[in-house]
């Protein structure tokens, strides 16, 4: 790291939470966000990051959720735990299985995927591992609920399609009204491991919708409409009912549902919505 990136860095680290993000909405939104009366989504997002609601950590912790997932929907919707050890170490490595996914449990993007476990070592994983563990994932975007997170190493199956790949990632942004049905946008996130990522918008009726959200780029053609779609809606609206706004993901992998996590502070509030009237009206829902 060159001498002028570290000052920025050392800069950077010691700006209070709320300039912090302020600085960084105007540098990946475009404006500098309403921090008193956010009217917009990634605004009120921000406002999250900075006054959490309690329950927040024990729900964003990747093992703790799953006892809240038990309790509303069951087991079933589970990934396999393939291990949860205290520490990884080269016999917890030993008794994996030949194919498994490797997570951190204390923030977004500590996600390695094991086809075939002849093809890595223990030496390598462990280093991957040391890495998540040693980075405090509130530093990174100063989502104060991650404070609260111990950090831990787990192991879950890897799930694959008849088609040998990864099923897409589907992300329900659940907004519950005072009044009627929630409001549910369904970001579906394919190739997510693969060398072209695409990210698409759904309404509730699998209608594709003219918004961009993030970095991704879109389809040329919608991607059919799932099978067991008012499932998959039923489960989300289910996890979802405790909260005005929460993104669930799931996958939907050989017409089975499995939960992937609940996201309080997508994108730290720094996530572009295009078009800009939307992160105005999704803000509207909240």
């Amino acid at each position: 790291m060159t001498l002028s990136k570290t000052l920025i860095h050392s800069v950077r680290d010691w700006l209070p939470d709320n300039l912090y993000l302020s600085i960084y909405h105007r540098r990946r939104i475009g404006r500098f966000p309403k921090m008193r009366n956010p009217t917009t989504f990634n605004e009120k997002i921000l406002r999250r990051c900075l006054e959490p609601d309690p329950r927040f950590g024990d729900l964003s912790d990747k093992l703790k959720v799953r006892e809240y997932v038990a309790e509303k929907i069951g087991e079933d919707y589970l990934v396999p735990l393939v291990a949860e050890p205290s520490a990884f170490t080269r016999d917890v490595f030993d008794a994996l299985p030949p194919s498994f996914v490797m997570k951190a449990n204390h923030g977004s993007g500590f996600v390695h995927l094991v086809k075939n476990k002849s093809e890595t070592s223990f030496e390598k994983l462990d280093a991957m591992a040391q890495s998540w563990l040693s980075t405090d994932f509130y530093a990174v975007a100063r989502e104060r609920h991650y404070r609260t997170i111990e950090r831990r190493i787990f192991f879950e199956a890897l799930l694959t399609g008849q088609d040998g790949k990864v099923p897409p990632d589907l992300k329900f942004h659940v907004f519950n009204k005072q009044s009627g049905e929630p409001k549910i946008f369904i970001l579906v996130i394919s190739d997510r491991f693969g060398a072209h990522p695409r990210g698409d918008m759904y309404d509730a009726d699998w209608n594709l919708l003219d918004i961009s959200m993030g970095h991704y780029a879109r389809s040329t053609t919608p991607d059919p409409r799932p099978e067991n779609l008012d499932e998959l809606l039923s489960v989300a609206r289910t996890l979802a009912s405790d909260f005005e706004f929460v993104r669930v993901d799931l996958y939907d992998s050989n017409d089975a549902i499995y939960f992937g996590e609940l996201t309080f502070t997508p994108g730290a509030g720094m996530f572009p919505l295009r078009p800009d009237r939307v992160d105005y009206e999704w803000g509207s829902l909240m």
